[in-house]
């Protein structure tokens, strides 16, 4: 037998769709796996049972530091919340001392996660918590006050009070040892919130026309209600003057996409809250390319739950960068190559969605069209990755951002890789423009 011979390109080397992928190292691994991961939630190529295995398999893989980094970065600026608990979950089976509580404390920022944790710890049967478990689950109980614990103090397998008594958390003084007693006994003061008041059998009409009044709704879900607002009949007068006091600032373009989506009677009322949003950020200096991928699986939902698409997300940041950019030029990519005519908001979205169909992904001939007849300092492609053809060097600055969770991808190498989405991308983006 012949010894010396080309090596051949295994499955696992390539993309979805065929394409060479880069060969990263078990960190870069773990990154793209966690940034845009809904845990156990399928997606277009992959399983998430698929998904959660390989997370799982790659944190024996990395130092223990790095998983925490991965998972606070992924809880504070991706927004995440079940991917950060589920590494913890991971390290939590190592003897890490000190760091597992300090993790959990900081990672865990809402009362649910709390239960949810426990609940991932015995997903696969009950067992004793590690001490340094029982040290930031304690740590974590004492961050919040009596709105945010009856919020969250739901009737699941596991309740809150199991943690309180499982991690023998000490209260801070009085006040929360008497709180604390209120939630053993089942007698704390009642939220008044929109979940509350719909599972109780409010009239939804009735409900939201108060939440209003009394400033009690705020700018997520304000925009997460709109439907339910909608249907039960508020007016659209009411809706307008309360969006008109809403804060936005930090609210990204796409949730604004995805709500005039789903009530497009009200797009109207939306836009300028979303371009209020963008008007005070700082601008990117220099021209601007930015590579949206229109490919049939950037329609995947982020969540069975979830209204959002990773198109959605897409869309948003081409709002978002045509406000931002001192000078910006969209394009899209599938099967062709098509510059999207320079719009602002919502006529943005729909000539970027409606560019052209939404079929396969050729990354690599699109960025050699633009390479050959477009003059940029920065080139920014927005994509799952899973490209027919890979991808070639860009003639500039180049960013990819990678929005999907599959274990292969193309955008590396002279590329800035960067994985997930939130407001954090662009702000990573001016930091390291200014760094280099």
């Amino acid at each position: 037998m012949r010894v010396n011979t080309a090596a051949r390109v295994g499955q696992d080397q390539l993309t979805h769709e065929g394409a060479v992928a880069r060969v990263i190292n078990p960190e870069q691994q773990l990154r793209r796996s966690v940034m845009a991961c809904m845990l156990w939630e399928d997606t277009f190529y992959e399983d998430g049972q698929s998904v959660a295995d390989r997370i799982t398999a790659t944190v024996e893989k990395v130092a223990f530091d790095k998983v925490a980094a991965i998972a606070i970065e992924a809880r504070e600026k991706m927004k995440l919340r079940h991917a950060p608990l589920f590494l913890a979950r991971a390290l939590a089976k190592r003897k890490a001392g000190r760091q597992m509580g300090d993790l959990l404390e900081r990672i865990i920022q809402r009362p649910d996660e709390l239960t949810e944790f426990l609940a991932l710890y015995w997903k696969d049967g009950k067992k004793p918590l590690a001490k340094q478990v029982k040290v930031g689950l304690a740590r974590a109980f004492r961050k919040f006050n009596e709105y945010e614990l009856a919020k969250y103090n739901r009737d699941d397998k596991v309740k809150l009070r199991d943690v309180l008594f499982l991690a023998h958390a000490k209260p801070k003084d009085e006040a929360q040892a008497a709180l604390w007693k209120r939630l053993v006994d089942g007698q704390l003061a009642t939220p008044d919130t929109w979940e509350v008041l719909l599972s109780g059998g409010a009239d939804k009409k009735e409900a939201f026309v108060r939440l209003m009044a009394e400033k009690k709704l705020g700018a997520l879900a304000f925009l997460r209600n709109l439907r339910n607002m909608h249907e039960a009949g508020v007016q659209k007068g009411a809706v307008a003057e309360y969006a008109s006091s809403l804060k936005v600032e930090r609210v990204l373009p796409f949730r604004f996409i995805t709500a005039a989506r789903i009530v497009p009677q009200w797009e109207d009322v939306l836009e300028p809250l979303m371009m209020t949003c963008l008007a005070e950020q700082e601008k990117l200096p220099g021209r601007t390319v930015l590579l949206l991928d229109v490919s049939g699986s950037m329609n995947e939902r982020l969540s069975a739950k979830a209204e959002t698409t990773r198109l959605d997300a897409g869309l948003g940041l081409g709002v978002l960068l045509r406000e931002i950019c001192a000078e910006a030029e969209i394009f899209t990519f599938s099967n062709a190559v098509v510059q999207v005519a320079p719009r602002r908001g919502f006529a943005l979205r729909d000539a970027m969605k409606t560019s052209q169909p939404h079929s396969g992904t050729y990354l690599a001939q699109a960025v050699q069209a633009l390479n050959a007849k477009v003059e940029y300092d920065r080139i920014i492609v927005v994509t799952d990755e899973q490209t027919h053809d890979g991808i070639v060097t860009p003639k500039a600055k180049g960013y990819v951002i990678n929005v999907g969770t599959y274990k292969n991808g193309v955008g590396y190498g002279k590329w800035l890789h960067i994985d997930g989405w939130s407001e954090a991308v662009i702000d990573y983006i001016r930091a390291f423009e200014v760094a280099a």
